[in-house]
């Protein structure tokens, strides 16, 4: 009869487990996909991408930004590949594009459980499940359509399929480790390398066999994961450049190059554009001058009747969308603050990880992680102990990723966090079930350092959140029960004894509630798709193309002007950065941004746009714009020496906004000066003497 009634206990609690665990994945969906709609096309960098990707094999295979395969996207292709595979088979929508990242990350989710449970049991699994499906970063990029949730899933994956070959000593899954982070490198580069450190000394000191032979099978998973993460990279690279675009944000049009300089090591290091070196390199007094003949002068009768037409288009009440799959652009919920974006996390020090554009979105729990950390060090026995290797491969992953958080002098964004919340996540769970275990020791019960290994877990948790709370001014209504039922568990834990778990688990569930209750401020507007971030005063998108109505009247302008007035094919429009060019390209118009993401991309010289221009495959060019003061190209220069300007009221609506202060020219007739433009820009100056430009 005992045996029948443990028999049933037993069930109940495993039914009790996976009730728990279906409830931890319905939450991670519930965070990441209500009103998902509303984020529009989130990034519209990557979403112009997948839209040029989806016209050849060629753009889709290179990952080219433009639909004329100028100039590739800064990033490795798997994360576009699989948006761009979900637009083929659901049709080009912002919903395509989304939709995989959130299903990316439930996935993480799950696979954190099942990692963790056979380690450290379901309720250490149930606990890290959830602190990874509450934590605001990784929250907020998952509804975006970055590569980050397809990173972080491969990622975490590996790390589980190491945690099995140092268990086993097999090197079938170590080769299995080895492919995935191969993989996840060929979605976000040096990145994803941060998980390897943990990885390698963990099988070195915990596989089973000789040091002899453990060495050897590392040496066999670094040659794989070379070899996967470089396949695609010098597929690039060994292609003739004539015969493939531009590799974007490479300074030598290579693909190692961009990964290991403006994508790896600069980051970490110090770029331009980066903290520190954030003004433009060059002052608006130091650009090479537009030449504007003709832009005071009065318009001509067709120019009259584009004016009309405009103003005509400008007055009607609605119009039809342009791209029939956007949802309608709208401003940010009246519900939710429009903070300002913060594009780089304070100046590198231990303690960055709290501080303002970082602390909100990953810094809640971080103490909890580190001293759960010890506690498992303390409890665990030996390198055979499976939590040893969890220790070694999660922890190590946690202790990378936060150094690289804290003291990296080139660029960090605050989403850059959401690689931080696995490894986390897995020490918060490990850690309070080691803490749990100590405490119950008959042994250790009685020694007062178990005790204040608790205490200040759960006391150095508190007074970050409470930090982070009146800092941010939310959750402000949690500050008081926290404390209270925090203090609750502290007073309870020496005196349940042997349920001194229960007291501790109490205060493990107070303490996430705060960025959980957080989390839930990604529902209030869309998604700042060039820097996601959650909470209620941090800056929101607009939705739709990711721009006001008001700043979105200007490109459709200048899309009407374009089809109107002798827009040439292939390229109907060349922009000198994307923040150009994107808009565009989802508007249905074939832009190029031939300066890349930040403007100055070497991707166009000007006597390959004189020969665009001389064979009539090119006309307009967009100057200025996004990044525009960093400098610029050949092509770009030549443009704005050379080639006349329209008129702004002939493109752009009265009364709108200018596209970032751009100018729109025109090179047609202009090949021969555009390559020779300063000496034709000297020509006209001699015979223009009002234009008082210095070259």
């Amino acid at each position: 009869m005992s045996q029948a009634v443990s028999d049933a206990c037993g069930r109940a609690r495993s039914a009790a487990a996976w009730l728990a665990f279906g409830a931890v994945l319905a939450l991670s969906a519930l965070l990441e996909l209500v009103k998902l709609a509303q984020n529009g096309y989130a990034n519209t960098f990557y979403a112009a991408a997948v839209k040029s990707m989806l016209r050849s094999w060629h753009n889709f295979f290179f990952v080219a930004s433009d639909p004329n395969g100028l100039i590739t996207v800064d990033k490795p292709p798997l994360a576009l590949w699989l948006q761009a595979l979900s637009a083929k088979v659901f049709g080009f929508a912002p919903l395509s594009l989304l939709v995989p990242e959130a299903i990316c990350a439930v996935l993480a989710v799950a696979l954190m459980y099942w990692i963790v449970a056979p380690r450290f049991g379901r309720l250490a699994a149930l606990a890290s499940a959830l602190a990874l499906a509450v934590f605001p970063s990784f929250v907020a990029v998952s509804r975006d359509n970055g590569v980050d949730p397809l990173l972080i899933l491969l990622m975490l994956a590996a790390a589980g399929a190491a945690i099995t070959a140092i268990e086993s000593g097999r090197l079938r899954w170590l080769v299995a480790s080895a492919v995935l982070v191969g993989l996840a490198f060929n979605t976000k580069s040096l990145a994803a390398l941060l998980c390897v450190p943990g990885m390698g000394l963990g099988y070195l000191v915990c596989a089973p066999g000789s040091l002899k032979r453990r060495l050897g099978q590392l040496v066999v998973g670094a040659v794989v994961l070379a070899a996967v993460a470089i396949s695609w990279s010098l597929v690039v690279d060994l292609t003739p450049a004539a015969q493939r675009p531009y590799v974007g944000g490479s300074i030598n049009n290579s693909e190692f190059q961009l990964e290991l300089g403006y994508n790896g090591f600069g980051r970490v290091g110090g770029q331009q554009g980066g903290p520190g070196d954030i003004h433009a390199s060059l002052i608006p007094s130091q650009l090479v001058p537009l030449m504007r003949p003709g832009v005071n002068l009065p318009p001509s009768a067709a120019e009259r009747r584009h004016l009309k037409a405009l103003a005509h288009q400008h007055r009607a009440p609605a119009s039809k969308p342009a791209v029939k799959s956007a949802p309608p652009v709208s401003a940010a919920s009246t519900t939710r603050a429009r903070g300002p974006v913060i594009p780089f996390s304070g100046t590198h020090s231990p303690l960055r990880i709290f501080a303002s554009g970082l602390g909100d979105q990953a810094g809640w729990l971080v103490p909890l992680a580190l001293i759960g950390m010890l506690a498992i060090a303390v409890l665990a026995r030996g390198r055979r102990d499976r939590r040893t290797a969890v220790l070694f491969v999660l922890g190590g992953w946690f202790l990378v990723e936060l150094a690289t958080l804290d003291f990296s002098a080139g660029i960090v964004h605050p989403y850059y966090a959401s690689a931080l919340g696995p490894g986390l996540a897995a020490m918060v769970g490990g850690g309070a079930v080691a803490i749990a275990a100590l405490l119950r020791n008959p042994a250790a019960r009685r020694a007062p350092l178990v005790y204040a290994i608790a205490v200040l877990a759960v006391a150095c948790t508190v007074a970050v959140q409470l930090v982070l709370m009146d800092r941010e001014g939310y959750p402000l209504w949690w500050r008081i029960p926290l404390v209270a039922l925090c203090a609750v568990a502290l007073i309870a834990i020496p005196l349940l004894r042997a349920r001194a778990g229960w007291g501790l688990g109490l205060a493990v569930a107070a303490l996430i509630v705060a960025p959980a209750v957080y989390c839930f401020s990604v529902w209030l507007a869309p998604v700042e798709g060039t820097f996601p971030t959650a909470g209620p005063y941090r800056a929101a998108g607009w939705g739709g193309f990711d721009l006001s109505g008001y700043d979105l009247v200007p490109f459709r302008g200048l899309r009407a002007f374009l089809r109107a007035n002798g827009a040439t094919r292939p390229f109907t429009v060349l922009a000198q950065s994307a923040g150009q060019a994107a808009p565009l390209i989802l508007l249905g118009v074939d832009a190029s941004a031939e300066g890349g993401y930040g403007a100055r991309d070497p991707a166009l010289s000007n006597t390959r746009l004189a020969d665009l221009v001389a064979a009539g495959k090119a006309r307009y060019v967009m100057i200025s714009g996004s990044y525009a003061l960093r400098g610029g190209n050949s092509g770009e220069t030549a443009a704005r020496l050379v080639c006349d300007e329209v008129p702004e009221s002939l493109w752009a609506p009265p009364g709108a906004s200018t596209l970032d202060t751009s100018f729109l020219v025109d090179c047609r007739g202009r090949a021969d000066a555009l390559r020779h433009p300063y000496r034709t820009a000297r020509a006209f100056l001699r015979a223009h003497p009002r234009y008082q430009y210095k070259l």
